[in-house]
């Protein structure tokens, strides 16, 4: 699995360099932050709407999507999905509450 998010994370790289016009994720990163937000907002209430129809195949394809669009806010941040591995990994261990008690905000 973590290779196909490396794979995403390349190709997501990679769309930096084409046109708006060329690429759906050129176009997103030439909107801006406020548009990538919007999207993953917009895919978390599909995600949320799927779930609470019960439909399997739905719930996994809005997940992909929101997965996606996450991908792309972190590459925009210059960040790497390798960054929210690490951190999942750092919180295996550690309760829910003993988590949230380490958190500095």
């Amino acid at each position: 699995m973590n290779n196909t998010l490396n794979q995403l994370a390349e190709v997501l790289e990679q769309r930096k360099q084409q046109p708006a016009d060329k690429s759906y994720v050129a176009s997103l990163y030439n909107k801006g932050l406020d548009t990538i937000l919007k999207k993953i907002g917009e895919e978390a209430t599909e995600t949320v709407i799927a779930a609470k129809d019960g439909d399997k195949q739905q719930i996994i394809y809005e997940t992909a999507d929101l997965w996606f669009h996450c991908m792309v806010l972190l590459a925009q941040q210059d960040l790497h999905p390798d960054d929210v591995l690490n951190e999942l990994q750092r919180r295996f261990g550690l309760s829910g509450l003993e988590e949230k008690s380490q958190r500095s905000n």
